[in-house]
């Protein structure tokens, strides 16, 4: 089926009055540059200062501007999966609305996707305009983490600015905080084809940030839950059960070891402790009762997995 337009651009958005006619105008000039049908998806993530109206006064000036008005704040992943679902461009682009990602690198990122058939194109901004501690330092060990976890070779997982081809986004689902692992998510969907462009990066112009240093804790806490669910999501017996066995060997195995040192030490004459006296006897029991808990919760979590109405749902690239 045919798009209705060359390039989609979905710009999530909270607080950002000040910052919106001056982007969607930078965005306007570009596109009209390149000749491209736009559209422009302005997803307002429950704003409390005036960029609802600001939008809606945009939109009465250009018909490209579309709008997504949230009745509170539902975070960026929330922002984004309206927008995906929204769009329909041949090429979806994202940007942040606050003026650090620039519209100028528009038209790389459409090539790289159209011409070079990259399914995914993340930006690397190679000279952050941001504090060192509190960001640059973080993300440098967030993305090296997050390169070792997903095997995507990005310099900067968690760029705002970023291409995509219209299938990738429909084929996906971002909830939660996992707007940070979209090429995770696309890869686990099927296209690997993901590549990098370094862009350029500008200190924020209005208002502040709205993300705080925690967001690298629970954006470490996401990664572990996306990859787990990503590894053993349809198969968790395979994890739970294959250490639910090793606990309940480990814990046999010490149970045995200290009857047979015990019975031993009785044959010889030589003083002993009574079993219960020792602590391994405590951490060998502990162990096998985690064992039978950890197999059990593997067969717990086959039958809710089975269960599921998205257990045979597969993304087919082909068939005739």
């Amino acid at each position: 089926m045919d798009n209705a337009f060359d390039l989609s651009v979905i710009v999530p958005l909270y607080n950002e009055e000040a910052s919106l006619p001056e982007l969607t105008a930078w965005i306007g000039r570009v596109v009209a540059a390149q000749g491209w049908r736009h559209e422009i998806i302005l997803v307002d993530d429950g704003s409390t200062d005036g960029s609802w109206s600001v939008i809606e006064s945009l939109r009465e000036k250009d018909p490209a501007i579309h709008g997504i008005r949230f009745r509170r704040n539902y975070g960026k992943s929330a922002a984004l999966y309206c927008g995906f679902e929204r769009a329909a461009g041949r090429v979806v682009i994202t940007m942040d609305a606050d003026l650090q990602d620039s519209p100028d690198e528009m038209p790389e990122l459409y090539r790289m996707v159209v011409e070079e058939g990259y399914d995914v194109v993340s930006g690397w901004k190679q000279h952050r305009q941001d504090n060192a501690l509190t960001k640059n330092l973080p993300s440098k060990l967030y993305n090296a983490t997050a390169r070792q976890i997903t095997g995507i070779k990005l310099h900067d997982m968690n760029c705002g600015l970023k291409a995509y081809k219209n299938e990738v986004v429909k084929s996906i689902e971002v909830y939660g905080e996992m707007h940070r692992y979209i090429p995770y998510l696309a890869k686990n969907a099927g296209y690997g084809k993901i590549g990098e462009l370094p862009v350029h990066h500008q200190k924020r112009k209005y208002g502040k940030s709205k993300f705080g240093l925690e967001r690298f804790v629970n954006g470490f806490l996401d990664l572990l839950s996306l990859w787990f669910l990503s590894t053993f999501g349809g198969k968790p017996m395979h994890f739970f059960g294959f250490t639910g066995i090793l606990m309940f060997l480990a814990g046999g195995i010490m149970t045995v070891w200290i009857i047979v040192a015990k019975l031993i030490h009785q044959a010889q004459g030589v003083r002993f402790r009574p079993v219960t006296d020792q602590p391994l006897f405590y951490l060998a029991l502990v162990a096998v009762l985690l064992g039978v808990m950890l197999f059990l919760a593997g067969f717990v979590c086959e039958m809710v997995s089975r269960s599921s109405t998205e257990r045979n749902h597969y993304n087919i690239r082909e068939q005739f």
